[in-house]
């Protein structure tokens, strides 16, 4: 028997409507709360095992990677944004178990998944709380933790760097940090970085005590460090002097006048206000710029020993993470935070002492430079700072602060 091309059209209808009519029908949900997750507040792990770590300063911070005082005081900056209104139909989670979930899942790493098991709540539940949390994280302490520097809080920053890191009126160590994700949909290859993953880059620009004085995220994977930095708002406002940096000071023990910098490695350009080193081939064989460069290493190491001690302390970022950009974003931001209220705090004192003594002196490996040729002016600049390090007045200076 045969048909027409109408009718086997007609009947292929038919059988996808019916393979579509079963399908709803086998994947109709069964429960509004499904019976497992019904049992949170008996037999969930917040219900559980809160109660004893709060009574168990040691298990609490191994549980939360923070002490509970800091959870307490981070609780009652959030609690607001936290709290649900209560329905007839179910009581909602409470504030401090919405916060045990986000600092639990970014402490260890683990997927929502995982954590939804553990705390008996549904899989979408876990995944609004921990973005929700991050954002209001952000929301409630970014401008305290991570203010706008005035010209005071500058002067204080070159003032740690001359104390404890040995370089003169130096304002920060810049560096960035690719953080790998799942491709998303439809991204083509604009996150695909020099590491052949994808990824998404937090520039930041670090203190003498590893706290972060700004920080930019969101870059796609496939730009260069100098590439982000001369489009963020840091490297902008660098750039047309609206920063509040101060105009500069004689070096330590000397007559010479010089601009306060920061510091990065070969990646960035070298301006009046950015040092970077002497390229390898014009530092062989000239000892004046092989100990520049030694200086400068020590000096901007700090930013990746404080990417070191932020993905020791948030294990999220042990893992690729599949999750939206923009979610990325606020859990990156939100570590930076908390990074910083934590330093304050003085909590990182243990992760802060092991980074600072495995620490290796940073070796000048090949790196795609930024292009464009210098201003005379940073040039000069450069050859300011080499000349003050290989002075009497700079080796004085610097034996100061290994006696000290």
């Amino acid at each position: 028997m045969q048909f027409s091309q109408f009718e086997l059209a007609a009947i292929a209808i038919a059988i996808d409507d019916e393979v579509l009519e079963k399908r709803s029908e086998t994947t109709k949900r069964r429960w509004g709360v499904h019976p497992t997750w019904r049992k949170r507040e008996a037999e969930g792990e917040f219900a559980l095992l809160y109660k004893e770590l709060i009574d168990d300063e040691s298990k609490f911070y191994g549980y939360f990677r923070m002490s509970k005082e800091c959870f307490t005081f981070l609780l009652e900056k959030v609690k607001s944004d936290l709290t649900k209104k209560i329905t007839r139909f179910q009581k909602p989670i409470s504030p401090v178990e919405r916060l045990a979930v986000c600092i639990r899942f970014l402490a260890t790493g683990d997927s929502f998944k995982t954590i939804s098991y553990s705390f008996r709540l549904g899989h979408s539940t876990v995944t609004e709380i921990v973005h929700s949390t991050c954002r209001s994280i952000v929301k409630r302490f970014k401008k305290d933790v991570i203010p706008e520097p005035t010209e005071e809080m500058w002067r204080k920053i070159a003032e740690d760097f001359e104390k404890l890191r040995g370089f003169p009126n130096c304002i920060g160590a810049l560096d960035g940090k690719h953080f790998v994700i799942e491709a998303p949909a439809n991204s083509g290859s604009i996150y695909f970085n020099y590491k052949h993953t994808f990824s998404i880059v937090l520039l930041a620009l670090v203190d003498a005590c590893y706290k972060f004085i700004a920080v930019d995220v969101g870059a796609y994977g496939r730009n260069s460090d100098g590439g982000i930095f001369a489009q963020c708002n840091l490297g902008k406002r660098l750039e047309n002097g609206t920063l509040h940096v101060p105009i500069g000071k004689n070096l330590p023990g000397s007559s010479t006048f010089a601009p306060y910098v920061i510091v990065g490695d070969e990646a960035f350009p070298l301006k009046t206000y950015l040092m970077r080193p002497y390229p390898g081939h014009q530092a062989t064989g000239d000892a004046n710029k092989t100990n520049f460069n030694h200086r400068l290493s020590l000096a901007r190491r700090l930013v990746e020993n404080a990417f070191g001690i932020l993905t020791q302390r948030f294990r999220i970022f042990q893992r690729k993470m599949k999750l939206a950009p923009e979610n990325v974003d606020y859990i990156i931001l939100s570590t930076c935070v908390l990074h910083n209220f934590l330093c304050e705090q003085k909590v990182y004192t243990g992760l802060i002492n092991h980074s600072a003594q495995n620490a290796q002196p940073h070796l000048l490996n090949p790196l795609s430079v930024q292009p464009g040729r210098p201003a005379n002016d940073a040039f000069a600049v450069r050859e300011t700072f080499k000349e003050y390090l290989a002075s009497t007045a700079g080796r004085n200076f610097i034996g100061q602060q290994y006696q000290e």
